[in-house]
């Protein structure tokens, strides 16, 4: 599809989209860690799921490693926002690194949970992506591990040691909507299981679905900026598409096919939790190469959270 000055396109951009305060804080950790001690600096896998991110970081300094193992006696070491297992905490302590944790404080707060409940002879059911680095986090904080379940089905298929003591905690990136059926499940066949309030989902991601969902009501196509890695932004494009929206993933602008914008009046743009601003602003800009474009944004929370960074970073440029 060429420039089109005949064609016309509404843009709806989502409230809120894009950064949260966990990510924020998890680079905003990285960039005062390589002012302050300047590079490199070594991070734990990706400090969030967004190669744009990686790669501006890596550009000043930071080095992504898989394993703490890859890491140099003495280098300042930063874990990523997902959370690491007692284990790897372990093993950088052992090597005694100067570690700098930016573990988003809601997954810590999950962390807390499971291991209290562990500490009451709780078995503890973890709702979550098998191979995700935030649920591999999890599983190695609570003290006797987990029971993972991903679906209604492996609720059904649980094997647990004693049905009355028994409490089940969730990964971050999950919303209400898609933990509500399991954790039916889990109250049907354990009716004595304990878990977390409904304020301890994330409110990032329960923010950006909603949204999708408001977009979903007026728009011809969904894109969603994110990476494929990404839980959340994964989860942003299946929500449009099971709401009957063409719905499209695109890690920048460079994705967009103009075939999917054929017939389009309305399109309505979001981001997940780890994509950056400045790539939503990229996709209008390709768009409006398309054809003319009018922007408005959807009405919907304002966020303000903020996280408080490391004590040792406080006082970092």
């Amino acid at each position: 599809m060429a420039n089109n000055s005949n064609l016309d396109f509404r843009i709806v951009l989502a409230q809120p989209r894009g950064f949260c305060a966990g990510v924020e804080r998890a680079i905003e950790i990285v960039e005062r860690a390589l002012s302050k001690y300047g590079p490199p600096v070594y991070v734990r896998h990706e400090i969030v799921h967004n190669k744009h991110v990686v790669e501006t970081l890596r550009a000043k300094g930071a080095v992504f490693v898989d394993e703490v193992s890859e890491i140099p006696d003495g280098a300042t070491t930063v874990f990523s926002a997902h959370g690491v297992s007692e284990a790897v905490e372990e093993q950088a302590t052992q090597r005694d690194l100067p570690v700098i944790d930016a573990t988003c404080p809601l997954v810590s707060k999950v962390h807390r949970e499971g291991q209290n409940h562990a500490l009451k002879g709780r078995q503890v059911v973890l709702i979550g992506h098998a191979g995700h680095p935030e649920v591999e986090g999890t599983q190695g904080r609570v003290p006797g591990g987990v029971l993972l379940v991903t679906n209604e089905t492996d609720v059904a298929a649980l094997d647990v040691q004693d049905p009355e003591l028994l409490a089940y905690v969730t990964q971050t990136t999950l919303s209400v909507d898609e933990t509500r059926g399991i954790i039916d499940a889990l109250k049907a066949r354990f009716p004595a299981i304990k878990g977390p309030d409904i304020r301890d989902i994330c409110y990032a991601t329960q923010n950006r679905q909603n949204a999708v969902r408001k977009l979903a009501e007026i728009s011809d196509v969904i894109l969603v900026v994110g990476a494929e890695n990404s839980s959340n932004s994964n989860r942003l494009r299946d929500l449009g598409t099971e709401l009957s929206v063409a719905s499209y993933l695109v890690d920048d602008a460079s994705m967009l096919d103009p075939a999917w914008l054929e017939g389009a009046r309305t399109i309505g743009i979001t981001a997940g939790a780890s994509a950056p601003e400045e790539l939503v602003t990229g996709l209008v800009d390709r768009i409006g190469e398309l054809g003319s474009t009018h922007v408005e944004g959807l009405d919907g929370p304002i966020e303000n959270i903020a996280f408080k960074l490391p004590e040792s970073l406080r006082d970092a440029p």
